[in-house]
């Protein structure tokens, strides 16, 4: 490594895919100065920190793909890494439901996708079962799966970052550094940030809802679009807290990458129920009514986006009304829990999805990760990328051994 850099690796995002990635690097290779530059004033800001906090098991994802492998070990991983470090979590398992025989065969999907990807105790389960484990959710079948759970992903974000710095006094995790250009020389790259200017041999891009922005600016052609979907949360109150137990969800439309309104409960005692699925004005506008004139047409630009619309626009329409429409959501929610009334519903929280979307209008359901020389560009890290975390970290630190040469 460069004596003369500021660090050997900078990584850019301080959400928890690039605060494992730092974390497994240090690990791996202690000689090597890792700083994180993250552009709020906190780590986990957004989608990191903006999720229902669910750890997945990994029965929804194609037995293969690098969703399936990362989430099987990632989740037994994050496990361990939370009881090492007496981070907040609770394995308590989760239902998902059929309420129409129509959804049998995607539930069926399910189970088999599970089983495949060697989900620990899944099983199917009829009204009655359904009834023992939550007794107010009605439902013509089920899977249960045991090995689901919940946990503090902020806190596993601020502990890896602790982990980084403890690991070696020259590793930086550095708030409010809004990274704005690249300025490339023959053996490494300045990075100029919204604070100062900072040198290192190599960037690893971590950026989330900027990350094809990150990738523009390096010179790398993403070949997707970020186009930001919005889900709003609302919480019960805490009367109609009391008839959902743990998590609850329904059988997801095979057509989305999306799992459809469910039932969380959170680890403040608390259930959150959501979320919707919007297209939003604002890559980080967590408003129902939040506009940004750059991000608004860098999505409408985008020939994928207006395609995707148009193969999608009942989906899209359904989508937005119930945003707007207490009454369209209790519908929905009470196709699980049959007892909800408007009244029981409160504001809650919301979150931002950065999907990527290809030029064609197809939704990157995988994670997507290029490499150059001297850069490493984490496009698409959709859900499982929290709960998988710690196993997309060991391997992006194994594409940053074989390109950088560490």
């Amino acid at each position: 490594m460069r004596p003369d850099t500021d660090f050997d690796i900078v990584i850019i995002g301080g959400g928890i895919v690039g605060l494992a990635s730092a974390y497994k690097i240090a690990q791996r290779h202690p000689q090597v100065r890792v700083a994180v530059l993250e552009k709020e004033d906190r780590l986990a800001s957004h989608q990191s920190g903006r999720n229902s906090g669910v750890i997945h098991s990994g029965l929804y994802y194609k037995p293969g793909s690098a969703k399936a492998r990362t989430c099987s070990a990632g989740r037994k991983e994050l496990i361990a890494f939370a009881r090492q470090h007496k981070i907040p979590h609770d394995i308590c398992g989760k239902i998902i439901v059929a309420t129409d025989r129509r959804e049998l065969p995607a539930m069926e999907r399910i189970l088999q996708n599970g089983l495949a990807n060697g989900v620990e105790g899944l099983e199917k389960i009829g009204p009655e079962r359904i009834r023992q484990i939550e007794p107010s959710v009605a439902g013509i079948a089920g899977l249960h799966v045991p090995s689901a759970g919940i946990i503090d992903f902020v806190a596993v974000a601020e502990q890896l970052a602790e982990l980084l710095c403890e690991h070696r006094p020259e590793n930086k995790v550095l708030n409010e550094h809004r990274v704005e250009s690249f300025d490339r020389h023959d053996f490494y790259l300045n990075v100029r940030t919204s604070r100062r200017q900072i040198s290192t041999r190599y960037v690893v891009n971590c950026a989330g809802l900027q990350s094809d922005r990150i990738a523009w600016m390096d010179r790398v052609d993403p070949g997707v679009r970020i186009v930001p979907f919005r889900g709003d949360y609302s919480d019960l109150s805490p009367e109609a807290a009391q008839k959902v137990r743990n998590l609850v969800y329904p059988v997801p439309d095979p057509a989305f990458p999306f799992l459809g309104v469910h039932f969380t409960r959170m680890l403040s005692g608390g259930v959150e129920c959501g979320p919707s699925a919007v297209f939003s004005f604002e890559r980080e506008g967590y408003g129902k009514t939040d506009f940004s004139l750059r991000d608004t047409w860098d999505a409408l630009s985008y020939r994928g986006t207006w395609r995707l619309f148009l193969r999608h626009w009942r989906y899209g329409l359904g989508e937005c009304v119930r945003t707007f429409s207490k009454k369209r959501l209790v519908k929905q929610l009470q196709r699980l829990v049959p007892s909800l009334t408007p009244e029981d519903l409160q504001p809650g929280s919301a979150g931002i999805r950065a999907q990527a979307l290809g030029p064609r209008g197809e939704l990157v359901d995988d994670f997507k990760i290029e490499a150059t020389k001297n850069a490493i560009h984490v496009l698409n890290a959709p859900s499982p990328a929290a709960t998988a975390c710690l196993a997309i970290g060991d391997h992006i630190c194994g594409i940053a051994t074989e390109r950088f040469q560490l």
